[in-house]
């Protein structure tokens, strides 16, 4: 009946007490708030969202520093390295537009005219005028609207499947006032085939996989807070 009252009992209830105290002013307790630590980046919970909630625009980015320079060794690094020749016309634009816009980067910048490319030539053949105004300067718009609409008046629909893109490179570069005006090459592959309102292809092959050539001119205003570029000329090579 009184075994609860035991002294033995009492006192490994007081030890046990002891302990749990001592071990909660070494290891702390948890209230919620803490950080959750990432094993695969190094990084806290809430250092990897931020990072996650950064997204780099086409054209701008971090330069990355080669390992083993130093900081003086870094900045000698000419913004044309592996895109154009020194002392060419290429590597003197990207020179000035790199010195009126210091976020800009040839690497970026063809990344983001690769995907430009391919969202205005998928939207073209889709009639999705909403989603090319923003991509394309006036004149450009202008001659894209007149050829969808002609399209459209003859009862036409253009199919155009991306294979992909196999090369994009820079060919010219030059700054104009506070104009900057990059030219790039782009090699593709897409199968395209125009119908006819009864569906009969017309011109194409949807079966075929024609490799394509474009050069294409893109522009952006360097004082301007808006960090896309436009779509401002256009040339189809054989």
């Amino acid at each position: 009946m009184n075994q609860a009252f035991d002294p033995l009992n009492i006192l490994i209830l007081a030890v046990a007490v002891f302990i749990f105290f001592r071990l909660r002013s070494v290891l702390g307790t948890r209230t919620g708030h803490e950080r959750r630590y990432d094993p695969v980046s190094g990084t806290t919970g809430k250092e990897a969202q931020a990072k996650d909630n950064v997204v780099p625009l086409p054209g701008h980015e971090a330069k990355d520093e080669p390992e083993h320079m130093s900081d003086d060794e870094t900045e000698k690094v000419p913004v044309w390295t592996g895109y154009a020749k020194e002392g060419s016309p290429v590597a003197k634009g990207l020179e000035e537009i790199a010195a009126a816009d210091p976020g800009f980067s040839p690497k970026s910048f063809l990344e983001g005219a690769r995907i430009a490319y391919e969202m205005i030539v998928t939207a073209f053949a889709q009639g999705d005028r909403k989603s090319l105004k923003p991509l394309l300067s006036r004149d450009v718009f202008s001659g894209f609207a007149q050829a969808m609409d002609e399209r459209q008046s003859r009862s036409e629909t253009l199919e155009s499947r991306f294979v992909g893109i196999d090369k994009c490179d820079l060919v010219n570069a030059a700054l104009a006032g506070r104009k900057a005006q990059v030219t790039v090459r782009i090699l593709s592959q897409m199968i395209t085939a125009l119908r006819d309102r009864e569906g009969k292809i017309i011109d194409g092959d949807d079966k075929h996989v024609s490799e394509i050539t474009d050069v294409w001119t893109f522009e952006r205003e360097i004082s301007s807070s808006d960090p896309n570029w436009k779509l401002v000329a256009t040339e189809e090579t054989a």
